[in-house]
């Protein structure tokens, strides 16, 4: 596969690819009915399809399956939740769920990673929202149980619509965002095509230590066989083998964290694919993106999806989650299993800001601008600190390296914004208003300049929102 087609398609559904085992020979995951309803390629060439079924109409948000319609679940654990409010999105909206696979062995997996890419064509800006796999929430008609067998119970207890549908209507229930497409790969060939690209360049906020096998050849059973291994802050180049261990390793870390790492590494691949143009030849590569990808998004819409994508600059790229404090942690009483439960009002909180982005005519106007100034000697860091804005929605530049070293970091005000676009400001940055610096200058490129000093720290943690 050409290096383009594989840009492509990683860049499509690499959030998907992170976790679970690679096992060759393991077919792939069944088809729902759903998933060829325009007739379209859905996956690898040699996978059969299930034959289209009559169109099934979605519930309405004011009637919803009492739990055991469908298959013989066990009796409740706790209360079914009432269904989340709708949550409110631009025309032209389109949301698609990226989702890797856990299968180790046999036809049975789980969505261990599920991540809505949330696209407003009008405003140029995407919305990647991680969903904890542990979320324990109403799967309607079936039950209350984890958010990662939706789609496995979907296939087994006769949903209409199987698998994705049913995952595709606790997300509606729960958190009151439909979904319109989904992309669902597993890791064969993932190392080979990060390679194929010559690598990727992942900005690593924080550093990370955790086992990693001394060779991708040796055997993970022998205890021997594995080491410690750090990868440090800064701009990081990964092959295939590291990129895959790094957005995967929770051994010392959690799933919060881990999520944390899947955007960073998600993010790289974009920049990648925005390198080489590979968006806007989508279309060309549509067939060869089907044989990695197992999907329901047709050959026209991939082209217009693909187009829409390659105009969004990263500060409109707003990476959100489903984070520690939107949850709380809870033993199933039966089975001890260690899940989420969701805290709806601060989850529809979340929402509500992660979704909402300026009108179009504001958007292509960026109304914070930060210039990032190394003087620290972390050229490094200083890419970190833009990134880290761009994470909260700010418009950031990389200036030239000050003149002279600064033990502390500070923020100068060029008097070109208010008090509320500064305290954000302060907020991406980890900083307290003792660090800001009037320096009125109405003609400054910039609406301020964060002088980078030796005491920045790169590492913040993204699961809570900092806009």
């Amino acid at each position: 596969m050409r290096r383009a087609q594989l840009v492509c398609a990683l860049a499509v559904v690499l959030a998907g690819c992170t976790s679970g085992k690679v096992v060759p020979g393991i077919e792939p995951p069944p088809k729902a009915a759903s998933a060829v309803a325009e007739g379209t390629p859905f996956g690898p060439a040699d996978v059969t399809i299930t034959p289209p079924q009559p169109p099934v109409v979605p519930p309405t948000p004011d009637f919803w399956l009492p739990p055991g319609s469908y298959g013989n679940p066990n009796p409740l654990t706790t209360a079914v939740p009432s269904p989340a409010p709708p949550v409110l999105l631009p025309p032209g909206t389109r949301n698609v769920l990226l989702l890797g696979s856990d299968r180790r062995t046999g036809s049975g997996f789980r969505t261990d990673v599920i991540i809505l890419a949330s696209l407003q064509p009008e405003n140029h800006a995407v919305t990647l929202l991680t969903i904890p796999r542990d979320l324990y929430v109403y799967q309607p008609g079936y039950t209350v149980t984890r958010i990662n067998t939706a789609w496995i119970n979907g296939e087994t207890i006769g949903y209409p619509g199987g698998g994705p549908a049913l995952l595709f209507d606790t997300i509606r229930y729960n958190l009151g965002l439909h979904v319109d497409h989904y992309a669902l790969v597993e890791m064969s060939g993932f190392e080979q095509a990060i390679d194929t690209l010559g690598g990727v360049e992942v900005r690593v906020a924080c550093s990370y230590t955790d086992w990693r096998l001394k060779s991708a050849n040796v055997n993970p059973n022998v205890v021997s066989n594995w080491r410690l291994y750090t990868v440090p802050a800064g701009l990081v180049q990964m092959d295939g083998n590291l990129a895959l261990w790094y957005a995967r390793s929770r051994a010392r870390s959690s799933d919060f964290d881990r999520s944390r790492r899947q955007h960073e590494v998600l993010r790289a691949v974009y920049r990648r694919a925005l390198s080489i143009d590979a968006f806007a030849r989508l279309p060309g590569f549509y067939a060869d993106l089907t044989r990695v990808v197992y999907t329901d998004i047709g050959l026209a819409d991939a082209g217009s999806l693909g187009l829409a994508v390659a105009r969004i600059s990263p500060d409109r790229i707003h990476s959100r989650f489903i984070g520690r404090g939107l949850v709380t942690g809870w033993r199933v009483p039966v089975s001890g299993a260690q899940v989420l439960l969701p805290k709806p009002d601060r989850i529809q909180a979340l929402l509500q800001e992660a979704f909402t982005f300026p009108e179009e005519q504001e958007a292509l106007v960026p109304q914070v601008v930060v210039e990032v100034v190394d003087a620290a000697g972390r050229p490094d860091w200083a890419s970190l600190a833009v990134d880290r804005l761009e994470y909260a929605g700010m418009a950031a530049t990389l200036g030239g390296a000050a003149d002279e070293r600064e033990p502390i970091s500070l923020l100068l005000d060029f008097g070109q914004a208010g008090d509320e676009e500064r305290l954000r400001v302060l907020r991406a940055l980890g900083l307290r208003e003792s660090a800001v610096v009037p320096s009125a200058d109405a003609s400054a490129p910039a609406a301020f300049r964060f002088i980078l000093g030796e005491n920045f720290d790169p590492c913040f943690d993204p699961t809570i929102p900092i806009s």
